[in-house]
């Protein structure tokens, strides 16, 4: 599934509560270690792309651009899954993030 933010605000609407706590508790996992944004977002990014989620490596994709992490550094992080999840699934999400980069950097 593509990402679009026009889903989660969808669930929002109709789910509001769930959203609300689904938000306090990914606030609450944020804040639970000594790990920095940009560590915790790429790690965040690996496990998108070992699970084969589109829509969660373009969100995060586009979040770590909005943090200030380069489109090299992203690539430089999903390059990583090569030797982990394997090639496939590393091309496949280098292609998710490059929409979203070409879409935000141009």
């Amino acid at each position: 599934m593509k990402y679009s933010p026009a889903y989660y605000a969808d669930f929002k609407e109709k789910y509001p509560e769930i959203a609300r706590d689904f938000s306090k508790l990914a606030q609450d996992c944020h804040q639970a270690g000594p790990l920095d944004d940009k560590c915790r977002r790429m790690i965040k990014l690996g496990i998108a792309i070992g699970i084969g989620s589109e829509g969660d490596v373009q969100s995060l994709v586009l979040q770590a651009l909005d943090e200030g992490i380069t489109p090299d550094e992203i690539r430089h992080a999903i390059l990583q899954a090569l030797t982990t999840a394997g090639f496939p699934r590393m091309i496949e999400a280098m292609v998710w993030a490059e929409e979203i980069i070409v879409k935000k950097c141009q």
